[in-house]
């Protein structure tokens, strides 16, 4: 290599490593993706605009709030984020939610490159980037990307703040269910058991109360029944079947708009069977990704190996067999994608290059079928039927990585079993319980002190 090709490498090393050229990244990205939202074709911001500000409009205006007067769609908590966008007024409805996604993404950033203080995690932070532009606006124009962020903490903190983590993770869940796969996995894995399940149960308890005490009744349960009763949504990966029929001419095979639940659906020869078995066909997924996860505990097999894999087959599993599977159901995706990377930056846990790859392809796929091309996808266009059944594909690739990925790694601890993971140690090394930890909670706290030590054996991994 000539030297200036070496000085040119380290130029560029040194620009992607800096935190304020990293930091300006992240924020233009907000930026282009804020003004495509506003401005950009497919009124991507519809359900911001519209549907949210909407119910915001009942409650304030009409004292009709959902999920307290009547049944919704959404975990009651998801009606904060709605009302705390009304801060500046219903005129800057919009502009003070992006403000708002922006500020947890910024949170959850700065927790993840140790608000600059470290490089560690800047290959994963610029991905976290990549993700965002190649998802498009649906990254910051739904309710999911309130949760996204507070996913991102929670996982990052569970090896030395396991009650704080489920806290945080108990709330996002309450703003949208998918939270409560790495609530699951982080239940699995951890070593710090009660403390998870006393900060999940406390937090719901409090949540619960709070909504009944405003009369909610059983209608703070009713985003479960919502749910359950919805048909086969046009972008979800069962639904690709009957795509392919109604452009093949199958009668009776149709796209509809369904006023009740906003969405395009499907209906056709066996959609109403396979709408039925497919919350179950989902519950013998997740069974089966449980099994494979106790026999890793069984074998002994490190929580960095563990959690990452695990949490990846939860939250896939959930999208590949989801009757709805609207678009930003791929921002769920990026948390346990940073999780792992983050994890595998410092030699830990298993190498997550491929998942990362695979989920910016999902998220380029999926920006290109919403919200610019929608249309030609419910005209059946073939081209977007190419797309939309690539898409739908990678996502059971995706999972059978994340399940072959728990598999191995319980094959090879069954032949490696390191000392220092023999049942009945009571010491777990900070680089093997937490390697992420340096550059996740940088508020002057030692990750190699002896009460930070502590902190880490309770929450080990389990045995």
């Amino acid at each position: 290599m000539t030297t200036s090709a070496r000085l040119h490498s380290l130029a560029r090393s040194l620009a992607l490593g800096s935190p304020i050229f990293l930091w300006a990244a992240f924020i233009l990205a907000h930026l282009w993706l804020g003004a495509l939202n506003l401005y950009g074709p497919g009124q991507p911001f519809g359900d911001v605009t519209s549907v949210y500000k909407f119910w915001t409009d009942q409650a304030l205006e009409s004292n009709y709030w959902v999920g307290i007067d009547g049944s919704w769609v959404y975990p009651i908590v998801a009606l904060v984020p709605m009302l705390l966008a009304r801060v500046f007024g219903p005129e800057l409805f919009a502009s003070t939610w992006l403000g708002l996604v922006l500020l947890l993404d910024l949170l959850a950033f700065g927790a993840l490159t140790g608000w600059g203080r470290t490089t560690r995690n800047s290959a994963v932070a610029w991905w976290w980037v990549a993700f965002l532009v190649l998802l498009g606006p649906i990254a910051l124009g739904r309710i999911d990307s309130i949760t996204v962020p507070l996913a991102i903490v929670g996982v990052l903190l569970v090896a030395t703040r396991p009650r704080a983590a489920s806290v945080i993770l108990t709330l996002a869940t309450w703003i949208k269910v998918w939270p409560a796969a790495l609530l699951v996995s982080i239940l699995i894995a951890v070593r710090a058991r009660r403390q998870v399940v006393v900060g999940a149960v406390v937090t719901s308890l409090v949540v619960v109360a709070i909504a009944l005490s405003f009369g909610a009744g059983a209608n703070v349960f009713s985003f479960v029944t919502q749910q359950s009763v919805r048909g086969l949504q046009v972008e979800a990966p069962i639904r690709t079947v009957w795509l392919w029929q109604e452009f093949a001419g199958v009668p009776n095979t149709f796209v509809y708009y369904d006023q009740g639940l906003l969405t395009w659906q499907v209906r056709g020869p066996g959609v109403e069977a396979a709408s039925m078995l497919i919350n179950p066909l989902m519950a013998l997924v997740v069974v089966a990704i449980t099994i494979l996860a106790f026999l890793a505990l069984r074998s002994r097999v490190a929580v960095a190996d563990l959690l990452p894999s695990l949490s990846l087959a939860y939250v896939v599993a959930l999208i590949a067999f989801n009757k709805v599977g609207s678009p930003q159901y791929i921002t769920w995706l990026a948390v346990p994608v940073i999780l792992g990377l983050s994890i595998n930056a410092v030699g830990r846990g298993r190498l997550f290059r491929t998942p990362a790859i695979l989920v910016l392809v999902l998220a380029a796929l999926t920006q290109v079928i919403y919200p610019y091309l929608y249309g030609y996808l419910l005209s059946l266009n073939p081209l977007m039927l190419i797309v939309i059944s690539a898409r739908n594909l990678l996502y059971f690739v995706l999972l059978g990585w994340a399940v072959v990925s728990l598999w191995r790694a319980s094959r090879a601890a069954e032949f490696s079993v390191d000392p220092d993971d023999r049942p009945g140690d009571d010491r777990t090394s900070v680089d093997r319980a937490a390697p992420w930890l340096p550059a996740v909670w940088p508020f002057g706290v030692d990750p190699t002190s002896t009460q930070q030590r502590d902190k880490l054996d309770e929450a080990g991994p389990s045995r």
